[in-house]
């Protein structure tokens, strides 16, 4: 069941903004959004809803709850009960609107970047402010959380911690022994941490991955997770997320929501969520083996054609983490490749300050597509 990814002339004539944002001349590697056909399972699925004339209000989880708790418990031994799965329409929307529930008008809300940049834009329309604890990153380039800066800020009043795990841009995948840690300073300290988890799905083979939730009671008593089957699945626009909470005191802020939030699920999305969970993993499984061969070729390229490069390997998702620092391309290379390689990267410097001399790459395309935009790189390098 290897996942197809069509010719570049058909991938041209779709509507999303990866194949929209530019002219044709240009290689689109930048949003996070996969090339691959969808699962037959998931494509299945929300066409039979449509056929069936069922495209109403969502109403519910319907079958997503039992679907994802399946799920859960075959990919990372996490035990969640289908009752403490609430639906809305993407992961952005869930982590405005818990945060709405979970902090007061003008309360810091920590952040690590590089990190993806709506949580920038995302914890001021929650009513928040931004608070940047930067991941560190170490002499032999990896990168961590900073537990003590995070301490020190809670100490100093910020409310809550907006965690991305894995995290985007690196793949980074949080040691538990960190989740623990940042579970008991959120408790010391009276703070909810929202955990992203958006990328859980598509972790690679060999690596492990422990939901946020899963780490134990002091976790699951300050925090909310936010899943969806939108990266794994390939299904953004679908309009379907989950966000579970597993304690009397997280469930309880969780009601404090409008019903609104969960009506404006799309019932469609929700049809393809539910299938994608409960039978999707054979096609996850293969795509899974197609973006670590080309996270091979990336790094086998670079190593041979543009050593200076350096990239920090995801352990899990299709996006690699890009230094460009060495090459002269200046604080935003990407802006550099489009120009000269037209190439679309994602801007280093749109994940904050950290991502200075950095871009983003997405894989999740054909092998001959990654060749080309490649190629690209070299051109705008060189």
């Amino acid at each position: 069941m290897r996942p197809h990814a069509p010719h570049l002339s058909e991938l041209r004539r779709r509507t999303s903004i990866k194949w929209r944002a530019y002219p044709d001349d240009v290689v689109p590697m930048f949003v996070a959004e996969m090339d691959f056909e969808l699962a037959p399972v998931v494509a299945d699925a929300m066409i039979d809803q449509i056929r069936a004339s069922d495209v109403g209000y969502s109403g519910g989880a319907g079958a997503v709850g039992e679907a994802f708790a399946g799920f859960a418990q075959r990919r990372w031994a996490w035990d969640v009960a289908p009752t403490d799965i609430r639906l809305t329409t993407d992961v952005s929307v869930v982590i405005v609107e818990a945060l709405r529930v979970a902090i007061s008008p003008g309360d810091r809300v920590i952040i690590t970047p590089p990190v993806y940049p709506p949580f920038f834009e995302l914890i001021p329309e929650a009513g928040g402010q931004v608070c940047e604890v930067p991941l560190r990153c170490d002499e032999d380039r990896t990168w961590s959380l900073d537990l003590d800066g995070i301490g020190r800020e809670l100490a100093a009043g910020a409310r809550a911690v907006l965690l991305c795990h894995p995290h985007n841009p690196l793949g980074l995948i949080h040691p538990a022994d960190d989740l623990v840690a940042l579970a008991e300073l959120a408790a010391t300290h009276g703070a909810m941490v929202i955990s992203d988890e958006i990328h859980a799905p598509l972790v690679h083979p060999g690596r492990e991955f422990t939901p946020f939730l899963a780490t134990g009671d002091i976790a699951r008593q300050v925090g909310i997770a936010a899943h969806s089957a939108s990266k794994g699945f390939n299904i953004a626009g679908a309009k379907c997320a989950l966000m579970i909470a597993a304690s009397d005191t997280t469930r309880a802020t969780l009601d404090r929501q409008p019903e609104e939030v969960g009506v404006r699920t799309s019932i469609i999305g929700r049809a393809g969520t539910a299938a994608g969970f409960a039978k999707g993993d054979d096609w996850l499984d293969a795509t899974l083996e197609v973006l670590v061969g080309n996270l091979d070729l990336l790094s086998g390229w670079l190593e041979a054609e543009l050593p200076e490069v350096t990239l920090h390997r995801p352990a899990a998702s299709y996006l690699a983490w890009l230094d460009f620092r060495a090459t002269g391309l200046g604080d935003d290379p990407a802006a550099a490749i489009l120009e000269k390689g037209r190439v679309a990267l994602h801007s280093g410097p749109a994940f904050g300050r950290a991502g200075t001399g950095f871009a983003r790459l997405n894989v999740g395309c054909s092998p001959e597509l990654l060749r080309a935009g490649l190629a690209g790189i070299q051109r705008a390098v060189r």
